[in-house]
């Protein structure tokens, strides 16, 4: 296996107790600090290549998030890491009885290409953080971020503990053949599956972190106004390529009619008239997913934006009316700037329409009323 000897070399620097010390941890934590500081414009630079990110959603998402975990982890650190006392029972009464927080060992991190660092370097810091050695395997798809994290994450960590590893799916495949001690995948059901299955063969214990169709219910008695922005916010952010954004909407018919010039309004406030031009609208990040996404226009009717650009991998914020179950759009994630409303009679309905479906991983519901 060509990443036997890697994983070897990682899991030896942690038997010999090198990522123990919390002085350790602490300085590994900087040292990605620094790398965000130094490489901020890189950063931004790459993402908005790969995938047209506005600079401020890339500062917000791919450099901000993570500072700001970065300072919860270095604040709370030596509490974590502190033995936690239980109380005793019967069986244990003779003994002391408390819970040590162990690293697992050898920890792998399969990122995906929505957020590509944010998604690497969250888990990388709790695995840090908890005392690992880790292997990171950054998304192929988002060539520039890959080669800016492959070039210059080995400047800031240490070598001996930290690996960046730059796959496809047969290299992965290769990669997950080997026993590692904890996973972390972030992206969608097929591969995580995929991942699972590989697990298994070595018990390994996984994180899966999945998208999923996450409904917004919008009641009648709300602010029509406030709902349309924050919906259309959650939807159109990174051009709607996030695993938590508002997928489809659920609402009475009547709801539609006021939600949709409330929605157009928006759209207009937040990119212009002509959103293709926008400063703050990103693009489709390959060819396969935007032709993946624009084949879920002909479900309902188009009811504001709907334009495309397969050249420049353009969507526009699109609103789909009258979205039947059945529609193509409602069979997937939509993982992308379109966003389906599909008409129910009341709370309950929704709650049915909700509850028939696989668990999404965020629901919204919008309401002046608590009882929602």
């Amino acid at each position: 296996n060509p990443y036997a000897g890697l994983v070897n070399h990682l899991r030896a620097t942690w038997l010999s107790g090198k990522t123990r010390p919390m002085e350790y941890r602490v300085a590994q934590l900087e040292a990605l600090g620094r790398f965000l500081d130094e490489k901020k414009q890189d950063i931004l630079e790459a993402t908005a290549l790969d995938m047209g990110k506005p600079s401020f959603e890339a500062y917000f998402t791919e450099i901000l998030l993570c500072k700001n975990e970065l300072n919860g982890t270095l604040n709370n650190l030596s509490h974590w890491m502190k033995d936690e006392h239980v109380d005793k029972n019967l069986v244990t009464q003779l003994d002391s009885a408390f819970i040590r927080k162990d690293p697992y060992g050898v920890v792998l991190i399969i990122v995906p290409w929505n957020y590509p660092v944010y998604l690497l370097l969250g888990p990388l810091i709790g695995a840090i953080a908890a005392g690992n050695c880790v292997v990171v395997k950054p998304s192929e798809t988002t060539k520039n971020t890959e080669r800016l994290i492959a070039e210059m994450l080995s400047c800031y960590l240490d070598n001996d503990c930290f690996a960046v590893v730059t796959a496809g799916v047969q290299e992965t495949t290769r990669l997950l053949e080997n026993k590692f001690d904890y996973i972390f995948f972030t992206g969608t059901p097929s591969v995580g599956r995929i991942v699972m299955t590989a697990a298994a063969k070595h018990l390994t214990p996984v994180t899966l972190e999945l998208g999923g169709k996450n409904p917004c219910y919008v009641s009648d008695v709300c602010d029509v106004q406030n709902v349309a922005r924050r919906v259309a916010w959650g939807r159109f952010f990174n051009a709607g390529q996030t695993c938590i954004a508002p997928d489809y909407v659920l609402c009475s018919v009547e709801m539609q009619e006021k939600l949709m010039p409330a929605l157009r309004e928006a759209i207009t406030e937040f990119f212009g008239s002509n959103p293709r031009e926008s400063p703050d609208f990103g693009r489709i990040v390959g060819d396969k997913q935007f032709r993946r996404i624009r084949a879920l226009l002909c479900s309902g009717r188009v009811a504001i934006g709907g334009q495309t650009d397969e050249k420049e991998r353009y969507i526009a914020p699109t609103v789909l009316a009258d979205v039947l179950p059945s529609d193509p759009a409602m069979q997937e994630e939509i993982f992308g700037p379109i966003l389906p409303i599909v008409v129910v009679a009341n709370m309950d309905e929704a709650i049915d329409f909700i509850n028939a479906r696989p668990r999404p991983l965020a629901v919204y519901a919008f309401s002046c009323d608590s009882k929602v």
